[in-house]
This record gives C-alpha cells, structure tokens and sequence, in this order.
C-alpha cells in the first residue's frame, strides 16, 4: 500500500450506522444473482504494491500485483477470474476518508458478486482509518513521530496527537464500525464465509522498537511503542470483533512470525531490500509472504 509505505493515509470521522444503511440500501433487481465464489476485501495487504508505484504522483488507484495473496489463493483453489470479485485497494479503510468499505461492498453488489454461490469473502482493514475519542488520527500522522530520533515515538505520543490512540482500538469499536456491512453481506450472500484477515508480523508483537531494511541496512526505531501498541492492539481488535461477529479470523501475523523486517528470513519487504523482493513495497508481504498467506487461507476455507 502505497499510503502505509510513506504513511500517509486519510484520515476522517467514523460514519455513523444510519449513513452507513443507506450507503448499502437493497438494490432494485428482482432476482438475486448467483454470486461470485471468492469476494476480496482490503486494502494494500490484499492488494499489494510495487516501490515504483511511489512514482507516480497520480497514485497507484485500485492495483492488483499478480502475486498478492488472493490472486494466490485463487489459482491455489483452482477459480477462474470470473469467480473472483476483488475490491481491495491501496489506502481503503473501514470507513476514513478514502476507499471504504461501504464502496467496496457497494462495488461487488453492483457485480452481482454476492449471492447463494459465494463461498467466502475476506476483509482486511483497518490498518488506515483514525482511531481515537476525543481527535482521533491515522496513521498519516505517524511517519513524522517515526523517524523523530530526538522525541522518539513512545506511548504518550497518542496524547499528543501523533499516533492513532491504541486504546480507542478494541475488538467492540472494530466490530461497531464493520458490524451494517457484515450483516448486509449476511444477507445477500447467506452461505458465505466471512473472513477477517489480520496484518503480517510488522514488529515484534509486544516490542517497542520498529525497523525497516533500507538497501539491505536494517534502519530501528528503538521508541516505537505507540506505534508498536497500535499494531498489536489491531490484531487483538481484528480477532475479538470476528468473534462477535461469528466471523472467523485469519491470524497472518501467527504464520509470518519471525520473518518481519529486519529479520535474517525476511517475508515483508524493505526499500530495495535484496534480501526480499527488491521492488517491493516496504513493510508489505513478499511474493513468499503472500504465499504463506494464501496458504493459511485455503487451508482455513477448505479444512
């Protein structure tokens, strides 16, 4: 995702669940189409990226690398391309500012991507939207807090307005702001497994400290906790929300542990890491790590 790599991501108000209704009021078709198998939800995790994207100014828009984890898991499960509907998108969110949600459920309704036939839908957001009470922030506001050596990135930065507050994000909140679209593919797709797709080991789950690979030279953040607790509070929020949800929930960071960056075995990406993918997006899944991925998730949607 273009927007996670320099961290800059939109930021805005969560929508409200009325607004978010009539965002997803039924359509005017008679009869309900069969839907398609697989339906894919997310944002630049899903997507993926290349670090040339970064170039080009007009954006990356909707681009899906051929070797991202859910054109994996489709050739994996043996579907054509007509039995796949993927939203996914660099910069989505649940409901900031930019690629919603909302538009993407919208998008496969308007497919007719969801019906009898559909057999699983995944959603991975999350990562992007503002969290927090009383100024909530993205993770755009992050970068500058990240690369601070001086003030350093430490929890109070939340206070400060620096960071996403990691306490705002809980598996309640996660559920509240997903809660009108899962119900509304409920619906339209009764047989459909819904999945929630965590984010791969980014950190050391628990540690204080970020890193990323820049031309093969690991570059650390030794006071990362607010970011660090952001994470880690995002993958506990993605499970507890799938859980009050009867959804099921892909733990990614669990089967990529110990090959985020800066490790001897890498599976994310570095800035022209050649330890990785040399071209790809920095802290985003190599083509092995969304192998992993897609790997899990056939195993989760077929066993």
């Amino acid at each position: 995702m273009r927007n996670s790599v320099r961290l800059r991501l939109l930021a805005a108000s969560t929508a409200c669940g009325a607004m978010l209704v009539a965002a997803l009021a039924s359509p005017t078709t008679a009869e309900t189409p069969g839907g398609k198998t697989l339906v894919v939800i997310g944002d630049s995790f899903s997507a993926n990226g290349e670090i040339l994207d970064l170039l080009n100014t007009e954006g990356v828009g909707c681009k899906h690398v051929s070797t991202a984890w859910p054109t994996q898991l489709t050739q994996r499960l043996g579907l054509s391309p007509g039995d796949v509907e993927d939203t996914s998108c660099q910069g989505a969110a649940i409901d900031t500012v930019g690629w919603t949600l909302v538009h993407q459920v919208k998008l496969a309704m308007s497919d007719n991507a969801f019906g009898p036939s559909t057999h699983t839908v995944t959603i991975q957001l999350g990562m992007n939207d503002a969290w927090g009470t009383d100024n909530p922030v993205s993770m755009a506001h992050a970068v500058t807090c990240l690369t601070d050596l001086i003030d350093g990135c430490d929890p109070e930065a939340a206070a400060q307005g620096r960071v996403p507050d990691a306490d705002a994000v809980t598996g309640e909140a996660y559920a509240d702001r997903v809660r009108q679209a899962v119900n509304y593919i409920r619906y339209y797709a009764p047989n459909a497994r819904i999945v929630f797709v965590g984010y791969p080991e980014i950190h050391s789950p628990g540690g204080d400290s970020a890193c990323a690979s820049i031309l093969g030279i690991d570059v650390v953040q030794p006071r990362a906790g607010a970011i660090t607790a952001f994470l880690d509070r995002l993958d506990t929020a993605q499970r507890e929300a799938a859980a009050l949800l009867n959804a099921d929930f892909l733990d990614a960071r669990a089967v990529t542990l110990g090959h985020g960056p800066c490790t001897s075995d890498p599976w994310l990406d570095g800035v022209f890491d050649p330890r990785s993918d040399p071209l790809g997006f920095p802290w985003h899944p190599s083509v092995h790590g969304d192998a992993v991925v897609a790997t899990a998730m056939q195993q989760l949607i077929t066993g």
